[in-house]
């Protein structure tokens, strides 16, 4: 499913997203909470990443969608929602990861709002999960805007990450509390198509 929001449009993974998943990967501030600010090697993307995602979105209709502004095309981002392994739950595990430049402008709570919401109305998801490391204060503002709930904290005995404490938090939201939100967590509107843009659309850079 594709999803459009006020300045973005949502589109599940394809194999013409690789050169953009790998650049954003190679930004060391956008994988500093990840790995230490590593880059994703261009194999690992191309051949676990994308097919990856491709074949829970053709089992579940989730996996990973890219993001990009409406205006241009431009690529800024990415959002997924993936099956915990081993869960017997109606549960989804929520990730997002944004380029750099994208960052402080409500581009990742309007994108993971989305998805989140299509989630719990037209696949009936019964409780979306997040974890980020505690350390992560941007990412969990995300979370909390979404109107999630730390959940649990994991304490974590490995050695600290550029400069990071390992531990990790976790944020829940559950179907009945997004049903049952109040204004300061309502979604804006968000259109969902079978294809995206439609035929009749243009681009403006």
């Amino acid at each position: 499913m594709f999803l459009g929001t006020a300045r973005l449009m949502l589109a599940p993974v394809s194999d013409a997203d690789l050169d953009d998943l790998f650049y954003l990967d190679t930004d060391s501030s956008v994988m500093r909470f990840v790995n230490g600010g590593l880059p994703t090697p261009r194999r690992d993307v191309a051949d676990w990443v994308i097919p990856r995602a491709q074949a829970e979105y053709e089992a579940y209709g989730t996996g990973l969608w890219t993001i990009r502004r409406r205006a241009g095309g431009v690529f800024v981002g990415w959002v997924s929602l993936r099956t915990p392994r081993h869960s017997n739950q109606r549960e989804l595990e929520l990730s997002y990861r944004l380029r750099s430049d994208g960052w402080g402008r409500g581009i990742a709570t309007e994108a993971t709002r989305a998805v989140v919401g299509m989630s719990f109305e037209h696949l009936a998801t019964q409780r979306i999960f997040a974890s980020t490391l505690a350390a992560n204060t941007a990412s969990r503002r995300v979370m909390q805007k979404l109107g999630m709930r730390l959940s649990a904290i994991h304490i974590s005995d490995e050695q600290i990450l550029s400069g990071f404490e390992r531990d990790e938090v976790e944020y829940e939201l559950m179907s009945e509390q997004w049903f049952n939100r109040g204004p300061r967590h309502s979604s804006e509107p968000v259109t969902h198509r079978t294809s995206w843009p439609p035929k009749h659309a243009r681009h403006t850079a």
